[in-house]
């Protein structure tokens, strides 16, 4: 008996098999960032009925983005990860090793922040690859590779904290974490967000003509950008109301440009693709499918060491518990975001929407006082929903 199999375009699922699917797993499959927004919606509504309006005040806005930031930063490495048909379980303890080799540093050695973020990077970067080596060299299972890490992580950060609370850090190290930027900088930016979101509209329209693909009519066009002009500036009003745009959230908005970019506009970024779609076909291409594996891998090293080091300065000190079911809630915000569990389907922006997804729920919970067995029960019911939703959205193939 012959299956076809198909190749999902990068970024997108598959049609699913057997037809069309009825209702809310339609609208999922479809429309993945539209649901996802809506779900935000009905999230924050729900909070701001609870807590009578305080759930949506300027403060606590700020503080759900920047308690999300540090989810997102690993969510922006491990979609990479995920998206390449891999896992990585270890990020959590990684983070809690780098933050707390960050704490150290500050504090027992009084490391310039500089150098101390030069050293913390490059071990990142090292611990990653070394992961990746193991992964994609002595072709060790990802999943046992990070499980491994997990622990002796974990074990090496009780090592070099000695178990005890590492403070209190210095006052240009807490910056990066409880910082905000001064309102006029806050607006300029939010300017230059807007002009950028015109370019970048202009700018698809001219190369889909000059490559005679189809154009969407103009109004679209200028729709999109004066919606995304009203998104903007709600944002950068809302922060400003407080007091800024926290430091962690523009240190996000920067990722995700980054890494947007990489998976839309490089060789490299389809090739994540191509290799988590069809490793086999990819390698026997020519592509060094290994060599984009440690890539990844190592990617993902520098964002625990970023992540570890905003989430020490959010709390002005190095824990031994820092990071804590950290990979949980990067995994659970990749895959709430629309990337496969297979491989070869997902997008940066979903990640983040994802992360923020996680970022409300425990936000308002904990604002209500819900008992902490209780969050974590939503927090798995959530992650086993968004896997259910992708499977059945991509159909199965059964001889």
């Amino acid at each position: 008996m012959t299956i076809a199999v198909e190749t999902p375009v990068a970024g997108q699922s598959s049609p699913p098999r057997g037809g069309g699917l009825p209702g809310v797993k339609q609208l999922f499959s479809q429309y993945k960032v539209l649901a996802l927004v809506i779900a935000i919606a009905v999230i924050w509504a729900f909070f701001a009925w609870k807590t009578e309006g305080g759930y949506l005040t300027p403060r606590n806005l700020s503080n759900l983005l920047r308690q999300m930031s540090v989810t997102g930063m690993l969510a922006c490495g491990m979609v990479f990860v995920i998206i390449a048909g891999e896992i990585d379980l270890s990020v959590g303890s990684l983070l809690g090793l780098l933050g707390g080799v960050a704490a150290v540093l500050d504090v027992t050695y009084h490391m310039p922040l500089a150098l101390n973020l030069a050293i913390v990077s490059g071990l990142g970067l090292l611990i990653g690859l070394f992961n990746g080596y193991w992964a994609a060299w002595l072709r060790v299972p990802s999943f046992i590779v990070g499980l491994a890490g997990m622990l002796a992580f974990r074990g090496v950060l009780l090592g070099v904290t000695g178990g005890m609370t590492i403070a209190p850090v210095s006052d240009q190290l807490v910056y990066l974490g409880q910082g905000y930027l001064p309102t006029l900088i806050g607006d300029l930016l939010g300017v230059v967000l807007f002009v950028i979101a015109g370019v970048l509209a202009w700018r698809t329209r001219i190369a889909n003509a000059r490559y005679g693909l189809p154009v969407v009519p103009l109004w679209r066009d200028v729709a999109r950008v004066v919606l995304a002009g009203v998104v903007i500036f709600g944002f950068v009003r809302t922060l400003n109301a407080y007091d800024g745009i926290p430091i962690p959230v523009l240190m996000l908005m920067v990722l995700l440009g980054v890494f947007t970019y990489i998976a839309t506009q490089t060789v490299f970024g389809r090739r994540i693709y191509a290799v988590g779609s069809n490793m086999e076909a990819t390698r026997l291409s020519g592509v060094n499918v290994r060599g984009v594996k440690l890539a990844i891998f190592g990617i993902m090293g520098l964002m625990c060491a970023l992540a570890g080091v905003v989430n020490t300065a959010r709390l002005a000190a190095g824990s031994p518990s820092a990071g804590s079911m950290g990979e949980l809630d990067a995994i659970a915000a990749c895959f709430i975001g629309g990337t496969s569990m297979r491989g070869g389907v997902g997008t940066v922006h979903g990640a983040l929407i994802g992360a923020l997804v996680m970022a409300s729920l425990d936000n308002g919970m904990s604002m209500l006082d819900v008992d902490s067995f209780w969050q974590m029960i939503v927090k798995g019911s959530i992650l086993l929903l968004a896997v259910w939703i992708d499977v059945m959205s991509r159909g199965t193939s059964r001889a």
